[in-house]
């Protein structure tokens, strides 16, 4: 490991516990509006998580004694069971993806729905937090938010966990540690230190997440860190451990997309070129044998928001 990232990981991990509820509230008060706080839930059909997610941030991060969230959305992006009006009788405020910058087709991916809700939301601080764990904490908002609002070098802070898969501790990551991890290793050694570097619970001022690109698909998280990386530098990103992240494991092949994704994003970010064949076939047993499905690999990237004049507008006004 490079003695620059030993350095960081002595001076930019926290516990969450290290900022105390009373000390963010404090420096959210100091910062005035440069403080302001919008959670992003993004969602696919999460009727049974996001319903308990939505009502933790509010009973313990909105109004009352800590008002630390200002704004709390879900992102809705198309879901054909009840997780808007799940997440709406919660208290949050739902808006579906079609709906935000409707001249523009939506692409199908998680990413497009995070660049999207940056015109979704006002705050200075953007959380995004996945909308499918379970026995959630707001630790999981207050732990990420606690430094973009005590320290003004901070720019973008990751959660760290432990993610179990069933009864194995540590090895819920597995496209972390097969794909991403090497990949940050080799080519990106700066940013060797994340312990969670496709964790989908991150926080950044949004004067930096205006200015990035953003996958439209999986490769969105680490997009995201290494042009963050490139643009503020390693001593602007910070990462918080906020416990054990409980959430539905996705099955073999979907992680075989997911990490093809992952690695087309890499492979931009190194020569800004493009795949020669941007699909990756994958096989499963039939009747007569094993049968061939081609699925395309995430190809897309959305602009930095700044590019987009509907934007532009909206933060003039």
């Amino acid at each position: 490991m490079l003695e620059e990232v030993e350095h960081w990981l002595k001076q930019r991990s926290w516990s969450a516990a290290d900022r105390p509820l009373d000390q963010l509230l404090a420096a959210k008060c100091a910062a005035g509006a440069r403080g302001t706080v919008s959670v992003v839930l993004p969602a696919l059909d999460e009727e049974a998580t996001v319903g308990a997610i939505v009502a933790t941030i509010r009973r313990e991060l909105m109004g009352g004694p800590v008002p630390l969230v200002d704004e709390l959305v879900v992102l809705d992006s198309g879901s054909t069971d009840r997780t808007a009006a799940v997440a709406a009788a919660a208290g949050a405020r739902v808006v579906h993806r079609d709906a935000v910058l409707p001249r523009l087709p939506a692409l199908p991916g998680k990413g497009e729905v995070l660049w999207r809700s940056l015109l979704a939301t006002s705050g200075e601080i953007v959380c995004f937090v996945d909308a499918d764990l379970r026995e959630f904490s707001a630790e999981f908002v207050s732990g990420i938010v606690g430094p973009l609002l005590t320290d003004p070098d901070v720019h973008f802070v990751k959660a760290m966990y432990d993610r179990p898969l069933g009864d194995a501790a540590g090895q819920g990551g597995r496209v972390t540690e097969l794909v991403a991890r090497p990949l940050l290793n080799l080519h990106w050694p700066q940013l060797a230190g994340f312990v969670q570097p496709l964790g989908g619970e991150y926080a950044a001022r949004r004067s930096l997440l205006e200015r990035l690109p953003f996958p439209v698909g999986y490769g969105v998280e680490l997009g995201l860190l290494v042009d963050a990386l490139h643009t503020v530098g390693l001593d602007a990103l910070a990462q918080v451990d906020v416990g054990v992240r409980l959430h539905r494991h996705q099955d073999g092949q979907a992680l075989g997309r997911m990490a093809a994704a992952i690695y087309r994003t890499a492979q931009l970010r190194l020569a800004r070129g493009h795949l020669v064949r941007p699909v990756l076939t994958q096989f499963d047993r039939g009747e007569q044998g094993f049968v061939a499905r081609t699925h395309a690999v995430d190809t897309e990237e959305r602009p930095p928001m700044t590019e987009i004049p509907e934007y532009v507008k909206r933060r003039a006004a």
